[in-house]
């Protein structure tokens, strides 16, 4: 089992950048694929990007490509989301989970993911 803390939400105008990050609690950090989700008020939560194991993968929505960055530190059982040229269509809560599923990385979804952080939230201002 592993317990996900993200942080690193706030506002930020349109143009700017944020890094969220999402420290995993455990010593088996490296076994799981991790990703990141978002959902804004009223919408269904929606896949943002998904990295392997050792971090040589990552995959991301088109809405995102580009502009996000995924990356881990499995030394210091991290991962983190930088995100840049924000917009305000990006507003959202934001979460980082994890997962065991050997189901590659482009094909991610909410229901492989089986633990979840508590979200951070992040708003783009116009």
């Amino acid at each position: 089992q592993v317990q996900l803390v993200e942080s690193g939400g706030g506002l930020v105008q349109a143009g700017g950048s944020l890094r969220l990050s999402c420290a995993a609690s455990g010593r088996t950090f490296s076994s799981y694929v991790m990703g990141w989700f978002r959902q804004a008020p009223g919408k269904e939560r929606e896949f943002v990007g998904a990295i392997s194991r050792g971090g040589g993968s990552t995959y991301y929505a088109d809405s995102v490509k580009g502009r996000f960055t995924i990356s881990r530190d499995n030394a210091k059982n991290t991962v983190y989301l930088q995100m840049n040229s924000l917009k305000p269509e990006d507003t959202a809560d934001y979460y980082c989970a994890a997962t065991r599923t050997g189901t590659a990385i482009q094909a991610m979804s909410v229901s492989l993911f089986d633990y979840w952080g508590q979200g951070t939230q992040v708003t783009v201002s116009s």
